[in-house]
């Protein structure tokens, strides 16, 4: 994951977060992963929704794997 400094964090526009407060910054796909798994171990049921929606928004195929069924079929 590429570092992000506070002054570049501080440039950044809202959209590249995916809550309000400059929380979760989901600028590329690997910090919207990261987003996601922070949100998932610490925030309410509310907040992981709507991280979930953001980064849904801005990245489409994250999340979106094809699974194969047991047994190789």
């Amino acid at each position: 994951m590429a570092k992000l400094s506070s002054k570049r964090r501080k440039r950044m526009s809202t959209k590249s977060f995916a809550l309000p407060g400059k929380r979760y910054p989901i600028p590329d796909k690997t910090h919207a992963r990261n987003a996601l798994a922070r949100v998932s171990a610490h925030g309410t049921p509310a907040e992981k929704a709507r991280v979930r929606k953001a980064v849904a928004r801005k990245y489409p195929s994250i999340g979106k794997t094809s699974r194969r069924k047991k047994g190789g079929k």
